[in-house]
This record gives structure tokens, sequence and C-alpha cells, in this order.
């Protein structure tokens, strides 16, 4: 594996997302795109993510975007992990709609850093806002790319 940032990032999605059972299979995500720093995800709206008010579970929105915000702070290989976080519910989803979270790295410093997550549906309205704190802990996603 080469030091090209985008193709390690690349790289460590597709391993992630392999064996990211809970974000792939009981979600059923769509990884779209992984570079340095950031992500995209993608989720459509299922009957089973309804509560009772026939809208989205807030729950759900939180794991895309907590999703989203794990591949971006995990990009450079280095094992990360969440040690804070907040969401913002601007407009509800519904069935059908499908939602796609970006994040962004805002600061690293160190081993810590800051991630914004912009959750929107397909006709670009705003669903939600999160912010991600991380912490790296020891080791890397893929041991031998450094």
């Amino acid at each position: 594996m080469g030091r090209d940032p985008q193709a390690l990032a690349a790289q460590v999605a597709a391993s992630m997302f392999a064996a990211d059972r809970a974000s792939r299979e009981f979600m059923q995500m769509e990884l779209v795109e992984c570079g340095p720093g950031r992500a995209v995800l993608r989720l459509a709206v299922r009957e089973e993510m309804l509560n009772g008010h026939e809208i989205c579970h807030g729950g759900f929105i939180f794991t895309l975007a907590d999703s989203t915000f794990a591949y971006a702070c995990n990009s450079r290989n280095h094992a990360t992990v969440a040690s804070g976080c907040s969401i913002e519910f601007l407009k509800p989803a519904h069935l059908g709609d499908v939602l796609t979270c970006e994040g962004q790295e805002q600061v690293l410093q160190g081993r810590h850093g800051v991630y914004d997550m912009r959750v929107v549906n397909q006709r670009g309205e705003v669903v939600a806002l999160f912010r991600g704190k991380s912490t790296q802990i020891k080791g890397h996603v893929l041991e031998n790319a450094g």
C-alpha cells in the first residue's frame, strides 16, 4: 500500500465496512466515499425504522451520523474512537427518504479531533447536524499500512 492519503483512506474504509455488520447489514448503509478526514454514507428509510409518529426514529439518524463519523476519523489509519458527540434534529425523515451524511474533519490536534456531520434528504434539506469528538487509541485499522 502506498502513502497516497486518498488511497489509504479508501483502503481503510473498505476494510472497516467489510467488518461493520451494524452499518452494512443491520442498517443497510451504503459507503459512498471516504477521503482523508472525510466520509459520506447513505441510508434509505425503511418501514421498520419508523417510530410511533410514523417518522424515522432519531436513533437511526444518529447511527448514520455516528457511522459516518467513524469512517471520517479513522480515515488516516489511526485506530480512533468517539469520546463524545451531540446531534440536532432539524427536520423529520419519512418512509422512502434517502438520507446522505457527509462528515468533515474540523480539527485534528495530536490524538484528538472534532468532526461535523451533515445529514440531508434526497431534496438536499438538512435533517440533522452532528458533532463528534474523537480520540486516537493504540493501533491501526490496517496494521501493515502504518
